[in-house]
């Protein structure tokens, strides 16, 4: 299991209403203050939002623009190389730019008409509950920052392009959707912290790192995959093993580095019936039940 704080770097907001994005002393952008700056500016944008409001437009810089440009080619090709078909064909439908960074509101206007998903901002780390909760209402909180110019095909943290290249062409997938909003649907019937962990790691190798064979090859419908130019090349040779709700749920795994073990589908009707099912009953005594099955 992980410690989803460690996917961003926390913000904070004082008491004179000035937001902090805390980078770490590895991040590429920790010691250049115009990116600091940036950050700060755009948490900002995202903690003013509230549902109702019009979604904050951020004014991409040319730098930003050109790293979006670099990234969206690069990952094209990957993604037509190592995705499966349905991922392929839902992001032909869904058309996103490759010239420019879309803004969230046109990100929402492609979407909607596809799937009904909808994105909303965020200035960092949703709590699991909120973030999650909010699939059951086809809603989908993404960051608006760009990861720094000096490294743009690695990013330590989700950044828009992880949040639109990555899940919002998995989500222009009526199935993908369908299983996020069933997710999102159990969020209500958990009331513990520990059932909803074991949620969010099901979904961890599922929906972000999920692998399914096609045509005798494994390919890659996982978001985290998607989005990554160095793992979606890795993920192959990764320990592919078949779907178990136990052992992804209660699987030991670090997020700094590629993943070793991978759970790979034998088509989406099983991501469906294994994942989906889970999702669709999942309940507090289930995890409980499934938390006190020792592994093999």
């Amino acid at each position: 299991m992980f410690t989803e704080a460690q996917l961003y770097s926390p913000v904070t907001q004082g008491a004179d209403g000035d937001v902090t994005v805390h980078l770490s002393d590895q991040h590429p952008g920790v010691h250049d203050p115009v990116y600091r700056s940036r950050r700060n500016a755009i948490a900002a944008m995202a903690l003013e939002y509230r549902p109702g409001d019009p979604v904050p437009r951020v004014d991409y810089t040319a730098a930003e623009q050109q790293v979006w440009r670099i990234v969206s080619r690069e990952l094209a090709r990957k993604r037509e190389k190592y995705a499966c078909t349905e991922v392929i064909e839902a992001a032909e439908r869904l058309g996103l730019p490759s010239d420019h960074i879309p803004q969230l509101d046109e990100v929402t206007a492609k979407l909607v008409p596809l799937t009904g998903f909808r994105y909303a901002p965020a200035a960092g780390l949703v709590p699991l509950r909120q973030f999650f909760g909010s699939f059951a209402d086809r809603t989908f909180h993404s960051t608006q920052y760009i990861r720094h110019h000096s490294a743009p095909l690695y990013t330590p943290e989700p950044d828009a392009i992880h949040e639109i290249l990555g899940h919002a062409n998995q989500l222009a997938s009526p199935r993908f959707a369908a299983l996020y909003e069933t997710a999102g649907a159990a969020v209500s019937r958990l009331e513990t912290e520990r059932a909803l962990k074991f949620l969010a790691d099901v979904f961890w190798f599922s929906m972000e790192f999920g692998v399914l064979r096609e045509h005798g090859e494994a390919r890659c419908y996982g978001a985290g995959l998607l989005s990554s130019y160095g793992e979606i090349e890795e993920f192959r040779d990764a320990d592919l093993r078949p779907l178990d709700i136990h052992a992804m749920g209660t699987v030991t795994y670090d997020i700094t580095h590629y993943q070793p073990v991978l759970y790979c589908a034998e088509s989406i009707t099983e991501i469906e019936d294994v994942v989906g099912e889970f999702f669709e009953t999942v309940t507090d005594e289930t995890v409980a039940r499934l938390k006190g099955v020792q592994p093999i």
